[in-house]
């Protein structure tokens, strides 16, 4: 009934083969199954693809996920080709890739990210997302559930998912063929779904999941930059670690006995950062005063590598209070009247970031992106 519902309605199904023995990593060698083990495999797997061959929503197999039970992989993935040329053949899913199949296809939480790309593999992100949402009486056990990120409200998680597909969108125009999100419901402890796990509760915004969606395909926007951030070329700072008055993010402030430095701010080896000068101590304060011509072009994000928790403020307004670290650089929508913060005279941008654990680091920028026409 459900490869029936998604027959009429559309929906794209990647058919994974339940993962079976043990666990591989990325440079671990493949499973030795034994040979009852790898013939059953290959016999429900054999019943499945038959099973299933006759729903056209059904597009790609998947033998292997996450390394789960990976064996013989060149081998498996010519039996399924053997079996059916005529859908996609992502033979693994996650992190334990072999050069055989049609796509690469990798892992990242949240995300987004994109594989290196490959001339003869489609680039692919089969999992991304995680963001998780606990509703009380919805639940698969009452306490201890979790996401990858956990919000509190319906509005948070929304703004949340916003995020990702905003910076899911350029990954396109970069080379990205596909992304799946995690996932449509709750699973047992895991409240990353869009619906519970009883199915009762719907936990983001359906219509502006709707609009988040619609944007993935517009034509690429253009971007203009308003204050340049330091992945690609150093930006210099003020910035100190001792605890500053509580009007230090005001824009008559005078940080003129701060420190001046490089961005990014952080300990080598975070990951996907760029350090140009040292912050290993619990906290750091940075302010920026830049000029902006105007006019207004398009909707303002900032552009932030974040690791942890992390306020930023503009003209002495907080524009953005995110929490936990992320991997790489970013973009953060922010609200249409953050667009009206800034003037033609003189901006000042202040943020502060606490480290809690791990790695650390800091940089951002800010960016005005302009939907253009279908």
């Amino acid at each position: 009934r459900w490869y029936a519902w998604c027959d009429r309605l559309g929906l794209m199904v990647w058919q994974d083969m339940p993962s079976g023995d043990r666990s591989i990593g990325p440079n671990d060698p493949v499973v030795a199954r034994n040979a009852a083990s790898s013939l059953q495999f290959e016999v429900e797997f054999h019943s499945i693809i038959d099973g299933l061959q006759n729903h056209p929503s059904v597009v790609a197999w998947v033998p292997f996920n996450e390394g789960w039970g990976q064996y013989e992989t060149a081998r498996i993935a010519r039996f399924v080709r053997q079996k059916d040329p005529t859908r996609w053949l992502d033979a693994v899913s996650g992190w334990v890739d072999r050069p055989v199949g049609q796509m690469l296809d990798i892992h990242a939480y949240p995300g987004p990210a994109i594989p290196p790309l490959d001339a003869k593999r489609a680039a692919v992100l089969g999992e991304f997302g995680g963001l998780g949402l606990p509703v009380e009486g919805h639940t698969w056990q009452e306490k201890k559930n979790w996401g990858y990120r956990s919000y509190d409200t319906t509005d948070a998680l929304t703004s949340a998912y916003e995020q990702l597909i905003t910076n899911l969108r350029p990954m396109i125009g970069d080379g990205l063929n596909a992304a799946i999100y995690t996932q449509v419901s709750d699973v047992e402890i895991e409240v990353n779904g869009l619906l519970t796990y009883d199915r009762a509760v719907l936990k983001m915004d359906a219509d502006r999941v709707r609009e988040i969606n619609q944007k993935l395909f517009l034509p690429a926007p253009n971007f203009y930059p308003v204050l340049e951030d330091a992945e690609d070329s150093p930006r210099d700072w003020n910035f100190t670690i001792d605890v500053p008055a509580d009007d230090w993010m005001k824009p008559e402030f005078d940080d003129s006995k701060w420190n001046r430095a490089q961005a990014g701010f952080g300990t080598p080896g975070t990951p996907g950062s760029v350090v140009r000068t040292v912050w290993d101590s619990k906290q750091i304060w940075l302010r920026r005063a830049f000029g902006w011509a105007g006019p207004p072009l398009g909707v303002l994000h900032l552009r932030i590598h974040h690791d942890e928790d992390c306020q930023v403020y503009l003209n002495g307004v907080l524009i953005a209070d995110l929490k936990g670290y992320i991997t790489g650089y970013v973009l953060v929508p922010l609200r249409p009247e953050h667009m009206d913060l800034l003037n033609t005279t003189l901006n000042v941008i202040a943020a502060t970031c606490t480290q809690t654990g791990g790695g650390q680091y800091l940089d951002l920028g800010l960016i005005q992106i302009e939907e253009l026409p279908q």
